[in-house]
Protein backbone atom coordinates (compact mmCIF):
# COMPACT_ATOMS: atom_id res chain seq x y z
CA UNK A 1 0.00 0.00 0.00
CA UNK A 2 1.46 3.19 -1.01
CA UNK A 3 -1.41 5.75 0.26
CA UNK A 4 -3.58 8.24 -1.01
CA UNK A 5 -1.85 10.61 -3.62
CA UNK A 6 -5.00 12.01 -4.96
CA UNK A 7 -8.49 11.97 -3.51
CA UNK A 8 -10.55 11.84 -6.58
CA UNK A 9 -8.93 10.22 -10.18
CA UNK A 10 -10.88 9.85 -13.39
CA UNK A 11 -9.99 7.72 -15.73
CA UNK A 12 -11.04 8.31 -19.07
CA UNK A 13 -11.06 5.22 -21.45
CA UNK A 14 -11.24 2.27 -19.49
CA UNK A 15 -8.40 0.07 -22.45
CA UNK A 16 -5.54 -1.75 -21.37
CA UNK A 17 -3.62 1.24 -20.29
CA UNK A 18 -6.60 2.76 -18.34
CA UNK A 19 -7.53 -0.49 -16.68
CA UNK A 20 -4.55 -1.63 -15.53
CA UNK A 21 -3.90 2.08 -13.97
CA UNK A 22 -7.43 1.52 -12.19
CA UNK A 23 -6.08 -1.70 -11.12
CA UNK A 24 -2.74 -0.46 -9.79
CA UNK A 25 -4.76 2.50 -7.80
CA UNK A 26 -7.15 0.02 -6.21
CA UNK A 27 -4.06 -2.07 -5.46
CA UNK A 28 -1.99 -0.03 -4.20
CA UNK A 29 -4.89 2.85 -2.36
CA UNK A 30 -3.72 5.58 -4.43
CA UNK A 31 -7.02 7.46 -4.66
CA UNK A 32 -9.92 7.93 -1.99
CA UNK A 33 -12.08 7.68 -5.27
CA UNK A 34 -11.86 5.86 -8.42
CA UNK A 35 -14.49 8.03 -11.51
CA UNK A 36 -14.16 5.59 -14.75
CA UNK A 37 -15.74 7.06 -17.78
CA UNK A 38 -16.39 5.61 -21.50
CA UNK A 39 -18.68 6.47 -23.81
CA UNK A 40 -19.40 2.24 -24.67
CA UNK A 41 -22.10 1.13 -22.07
CA UNK A 42 -21.18 -2.19 -22.43
CA UNK A 43 -17.39 -1.77 -21.74
CA UNK A 44 -18.17 0.42 -18.87
CA UNK A 45 -20.62 -2.35 -17.38
CA UNK A 46 -17.89 -4.36 -17.70
CA UNK A 47 -15.38 -2.49 -15.87
CA UNK A 48 -18.06 -2.47 -12.78
CA UNK A 49 -18.49 -5.49 -12.76
CA UNK A 50 -14.52 -6.51 -12.35
CA UNK A 51 -14.85 -3.38 -9.63
CA UNK A 52 -12.31 -1.17 -11.47
CA UNK A 53 -13.81 1.58 -9.99
CA UNK A 54 -15.59 3.97 -7.75
CA UNK A 55 -18.33 5.33 -10.09
CA UNK A 56 -19.13 4.81 -13.58
CA UNK A 57 -20.24 7.31 -16.51
CA UNK A 58 -20.43 7.33 -19.89
CA UNK A 59 -20.13 11.44 -19.76
CA UNK A 60 -16.87 12.37 -19.51
CA UNK A 61 -17.71 15.99 -19.07
CA UNK A 62 -19.44 14.57 -15.72
CA UNK A 63 -16.96 12.28 -14.55
CA UNK A 64 -13.95 14.86 -14.27
CA UNK A 65 -16.06 17.22 -11.89
CA UNK A 66 -13.98 17.65 -8.85
CA UNK A 67 -11.27 14.95 -10.11
CA UNK A 68 -7.61 16.15 -8.70
CA UNK A 69 -6.00 14.06 -11.80
CA UNK A 70 -7.27 13.02 -15.18
CA UNK A 71 -5.58 10.74 -17.32
CA UNK A 72 -6.95 10.58 -20.91
CA UNK A 73 -6.23 6.72 -22.35
CA UNK A 74 -8.25 6.95 -25.51
CA UNK A 75 -6.95 6.50 -29.37
CA UNK A 76 -4.78 9.43 -29.84
CA UNK A 77 -6.73 10.95 -32.77
CA UNK A 78 -9.77 11.67 -29.67
CA UNK A 79 -7.45 13.66 -27.88
CA UNK A 80 -8.70 16.84 -28.92
CA UNK A 81 -12.38 16.12 -28.91
CA UNK A 82 -12.42 14.69 -25.39
CA UNK A 83 -10.54 17.82 -23.88
CA UNK A 84 -13.08 20.39 -25.52
CA UNK A 85 -15.57 17.92 -23.46
CA UNK A 86 -14.14 18.00 -20.26
CA UNK A 87 -12.75 21.39 -20.67
CA UNK A 88 -15.40 23.54 -19.19
CA UNK A 89 -15.83 20.75 -15.61
CA UNK A 90 -12.12 20.57 -15.31
CA UNK A 91 -11.55 22.35 -11.23
CA UNK A 92 -8.74 24.54 -10.86
CA UNK A 93 -5.75 23.28 -9.72
CA UNK A 94 -6.52 19.77 -11.55
CA UNK A 95 -4.01 17.77 -13.36
CA UNK A 96 -4.67 16.66 -16.66
CA UNK A 97 -2.32 14.47 -18.31
CA UNK A 98 -2.67 11.23 -21.14
CA UNK A 99 -0.92 8.28 -22.16
CA UNK A 100 -0.68 8.62 -25.80
CA UNK A 101 1.72 7.26 -27.79
CA UNK A 102 2.63 10.36 -30.21
CA UNK A 103 2.86 13.79 -27.84
CA UNK A 104 3.09 16.22 -30.52
CA UNK A 105 -0.50 16.00 -32.11
CA UNK A 106 -1.85 15.25 -28.60
CA UNK A 107 -0.57 18.67 -27.20
CA UNK A 108 -1.50 20.18 -30.74
CA UNK A 109 -5.21 18.83 -30.05
CA UNK A 110 -5.56 19.52 -26.12
CA UNK A 111 -3.45 22.65 -25.25
CA UNK A 112 -6.58 24.79 -26.77
CA UNK A 113 -9.15 23.61 -24.64
CA UNK A 114 -7.39 23.34 -21.14
CA UNK A 115 -8.64 26.35 -19.11
CA UNK A 116 -6.45 28.31 -17.16
CA UNK A 117 -5.12 26.69 -13.36
CA UNK A 118 -5.36 23.64 -15.13
CA UNK A 119 -2.33 22.02 -15.17
CA UNK A 120 -1.99 19.89 -18.17
CA UNK A 121 1.25 17.47 -18.14
CA UNK A 122 1.27 15.29 -21.58
CA UNK A 123 2.39 11.77 -20.65
CA UNK A 124 3.09 8.33 -22.18
CA UNK A 125 3.81 5.32 -20.29
CA UNK A 126 5.77 2.51 -22.63
CA UNK A 127 3.91 -0.35 -21.42
CA UNK A 128 1.24 -2.15 -23.12
CA UNK A 129 0.69 -6.04 -25.10
CA UNK A 130 -0.88 -6.58 -27.97
CA UNK A 131 -4.55 -7.00 -26.01
CA UNK A 132 -7.37 -4.44 -25.34
CA UNK A 133 -10.32 -3.58 -23.49
CA UNK A 134 -10.91 -3.69 -19.91
CA UNK A 135 -9.81 -7.44 -19.47
CA UNK A 136 -7.06 -7.11 -21.13
CA UNK A 137 -5.25 -4.91 -18.52
CA UNK A 138 -3.21 -5.75 -14.90
CA UNK A 139 -1.59 -4.92 -11.77
CA UNK A 140 2.39 -4.32 -12.42
CA UNK A 141 1.69 -3.52 -16.05
CA UNK A 142 4.05 -0.52 -15.38
CA UNK A 143 6.79 -1.72 -13.15
CA UNK A 144 10.43 -1.40 -14.14
CA UNK A 145 8.84 0.60 -17.23
CA UNK A 146 9.24 3.79 -18.48
CA UNK A 147 6.80 6.82 -18.35
CA UNK A 148 7.66 9.82 -20.25
CA UNK A 149 6.50 13.18 -19.69
CA UNK A 150 6.69 15.96 -22.17
CA UNK A 151 6.07 19.28 -20.16
CA UNK A 152 5.34 22.37 -21.70
CA UNK A 153 7.42 25.34 -21.09
CA UNK A 154 5.20 26.96 -18.38
CA UNK A 155 4.77 23.50 -16.30
CA UNK A 156 3.97 24.00 -12.98
CA UNK A 157 7.04 22.32 -11.15
CA UNK A 158 4.92 21.09 -8.21
CA UNK A 159 2.30 19.37 -10.53
CA UNK A 160 5.12 17.86 -12.37
CA UNK A 161 6.21 16.53 -9.24
CA UNK A 162 2.55 15.09 -7.73
CA UNK A 163 2.26 12.93 -11.00
CA UNK A 164 5.90 11.63 -11.32
CA UNK A 165 5.02 10.73 -7.73
CA UNK A 166 2.27 8.82 -8.96
CA UNK A 167 3.73 7.02 -11.82
CA UNK A 168 6.63 5.80 -9.44
CA UNK A 169 3.68 4.61 -7.37
CA UNK A 170 3.21 2.15 -10.13
CA UNK A 171 6.37 0.92 -10.27
CA UNK A 172 7.02 3.41 -13.37
CA UNK A 173 10.53 4.96 -14.09
CA UNK A 174 10.40 8.47 -15.04
CA UNK A 175 12.12 10.79 -17.76
CA UNK A 176 11.23 13.72 -19.74
CA UNK A 177 11.65 15.01 -23.51
CA UNK A 178 10.99 17.49 -25.98
CA UNK A 179 7.67 16.31 -27.84
CA UNK A 180 9.14 15.99 -31.06
CA UNK A 181 12.42 14.17 -29.76
CA UNK A 182 9.84 12.18 -28.13
CA UNK A 183 7.73 11.43 -31.61
CA UNK A 184 10.93 10.63 -33.53
CA UNK A 185 12.62 8.18 -30.62
CA UNK A 186 8.87 5.93 -30.45
CA UNK A 187 9.21 6.45 -34.50
CA UNK A 188 12.00 3.94 -34.14
CA UNK A 189 11.40 1.90 -31.19
CA UNK A 190 7.86 1.45 -31.66
CA UNK A 191 5.76 2.24 -34.62
CA UNK A 192 8.00 1.57 -37.08
CA UNK A 193 8.16 -2.01 -35.77
CA UNK A 194 4.57 -2.37 -35.46
CA UNK A 195 3.75 -1.19 -39.04
CA UNK A 196 6.82 -3.73 -40.20
CA UNK A 197 4.95 -6.39 -38.77
CA UNK A 198 1.88 -5.61 -39.82
CA UNK A 199 3.39 -5.98 -43.18
CA UNK A 200 5.08 -8.67 -42.97
CA UNK A 201 1.94 -10.48 -42.03
CA UNK A 202 -0.21 -8.86 -44.67
CA UNK A 203 2.40 -10.14 -47.16
CA UNK A 204 1.99 -14.23 -45.56
CA UNK A 205 -1.59 -13.44 -46.18
CA UNK A 206 -1.26 -12.47 -49.40
CA UNK A 207 0.99 -15.13 -50.48
CA UNK A 208 -1.05 -17.41 -53.17
CA UNK A 209 1.84 -20.07 -52.80
CA UNK A 210 1.41 -20.55 -49.43
CA UNK A 211 -1.66 -21.76 -47.63
CA UNK A 212 -3.21 -19.92 -44.65
CA UNK A 213 -2.55 -23.24 -42.81
CA UNK A 214 0.55 -23.94 -43.61
CA UNK A 215 1.30 -20.03 -42.26
CA UNK A 216 -0.36 -21.03 -39.18
CA UNK A 217 0.93 -24.57 -38.78
CA UNK A 218 4.77 -24.15 -39.28
CA UNK A 219 4.87 -20.21 -37.95
CA UNK A 220 8.41 -20.38 -36.22
CA UNK A 221 9.41 -17.93 -33.62
CA UNK A 222 10.09 -15.17 -35.74
CA UNK A 223 6.61 -15.04 -37.72
CA UNK A 224 4.67 -15.91 -34.50
CA UNK A 225 6.84 -12.51 -32.89
CA UNK A 226 5.06 -10.54 -35.81
CA UNK A 227 1.93 -11.45 -35.32
CA UNK A 228 1.77 -10.70 -31.79
CA UNK A 229 2.58 -6.88 -32.70
CA UNK A 230 0.32 -7.27 -35.90
CA UNK A 231 -2.56 -7.93 -33.28
CA UNK A 232 -2.59 -4.83 -31.56
CA UNK A 233 -5.83 -2.45 -31.44
CA UNK A 234 -6.01 -1.41 -35.02
CA UNK A 235 -8.11 2.09 -33.92
CA UNK A 236 -4.84 2.90 -32.17
CA UNK A 237 -2.51 2.35 -34.55
CA UNK A 238 -4.43 4.14 -37.69
CA UNK A 239 -4.43 6.81 -35.45
CA UNK A 240 -0.58 6.64 -34.33
CA UNK A 241 0.42 6.49 -38.05
CA UNK A 242 -1.70 9.56 -38.60
CA UNK A 243 -1.02 11.57 -35.71
CA UNK A 244 2.70 10.79 -36.17
CA UNK A 245 3.10 11.22 -39.83
CA UNK A 246 6.22 13.26 -40.21
CA UNK A 247 8.87 10.95 -38.04
CA UNK A 248 7.16 7.71 -39.04
CA UNK A 249 7.89 8.44 -42.55
CA UNK A 250 11.34 9.70 -41.75
CA UNK A 251 12.05 6.54 -39.99
CA UNK A 252 10.49 4.18 -43.19
CA UNK A 253 12.76 6.06 -45.55
CA UNK A 254 15.77 5.17 -43.50
CA UNK A 255 14.44 1.44 -43.22
CA UNK A 256 13.78 1.27 -46.86
CA UNK A 257 17.12 2.21 -47.86
CA UNK A 258 18.77 -0.20 -45.01
CA UNK A 259 16.58 -2.89 -46.30
CA UNK A 260 17.88 -1.99 -50.14
CA UNK A 261 21.56 -2.03 -48.84
CA UNK A 262 20.67 -5.87 -47.17
CA UNK A 263 18.98 -6.77 -50.53
CA UNK A 264 22.45 -6.31 -52.62
CA UNK A 265 24.44 -7.56 -49.82
CA UNK A 266 22.17 -11.04 -50.33
CA UNK A 267 21.73 -10.89 -53.96
CA UNK A 268 25.56 -10.56 -54.23
CA UNK A 269 26.47 -12.50 -51.68
CA UNK A 270 28.41 -10.49 -49.97
CA UNK A 271 28.42 -12.71 -46.66
CA UNK A 272 31.16 -10.36 -45.21
CA UNK A 273 28.66 -7.42 -44.79
CA UNK A 274 25.47 -9.57 -43.87
CA UNK A 275 27.64 -11.09 -40.80
CA UNK A 276 29.05 -7.67 -39.59
CA UNK A 277 25.20 -6.79 -39.47
CA UNK A 278 23.83 -9.42 -38.23
CA UNK A 279 26.54 -9.38 -35.69
CA UNK A 280 26.11 -5.78 -34.36
CA UNK A 281 22.55 -6.06 -34.52
CA UNK A 282 23.26 -9.00 -32.18
CA UNK A 283 24.33 -6.67 -29.74
CA UNK A 284 21.23 -4.57 -29.36
CA UNK A 285 19.55 -7.22 -27.86
CA UNK A 286 22.27 -7.62 -25.00
CA UNK A 287 21.79 -4.27 -24.71
CA UNK A 288 18.27 -4.21 -24.10
CA UNK A 289 18.26 -7.71 -21.73
CA UNK A 290 21.22 -5.51 -19.58
CA UNK A 291 18.87 -2.40 -19.66
CA UNK A 292 16.16 -4.71 -17.84
CA UNK A 293 13.87 -4.17 -20.59
CA UNK A 294 13.66 -7.99 -21.74
CA UNK A 295 15.03 -11.21 -19.97
CA UNK A 296 17.31 -12.83 -21.09
CA UNK A 297 15.90 -16.65 -21.54
CA UNK A 298 13.99 -19.05 -24.05
CA UNK A 299 11.29 -18.45 -26.11
CA UNK A 300 12.21 -14.34 -25.81
CA UNK A 301 11.27 -14.45 -22.33
CA UNK A 302 7.39 -15.41 -22.94
CA UNK A 303 5.84 -18.75 -21.65
CA UNK A 304 6.55 -22.12 -23.50
CA UNK A 305 2.91 -23.32 -24.96
CA UNK A 306 1.59 -25.04 -21.78
CA UNK A 307 -1.64 -27.17 -22.42
CA UNK A 308 -2.97 -26.30 -18.87
CA UNK A 309 -3.26 -23.01 -19.76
Amino acid sequence: MSGILFDRITLIGIGLIGSSIARDIRDKGLAGEVVISTRSETTLKRAEELGLGDRYLTSAAEAVKGADLVIVSVPVGSSGMVAEQIAPHLKPGAILTDVGSTKASVIAQMQPHVPEGVHFIPGHPLAGTEKSGPDAGFSGLFKGRWCIFTPLPDTDPEALSRLRDFWAALGSRIDEMDPLHHDKVLAIVSHLPHIIAYNIVGTADDLETVTESEVIKYSASGFRDFTRLAASDPTMWRDICMHNKDAILEMLARFSEDLSSLQRAIRWGEGDKLFELFSRTRTIRRSIVEAGQDVDAPDFGRHALDPKN
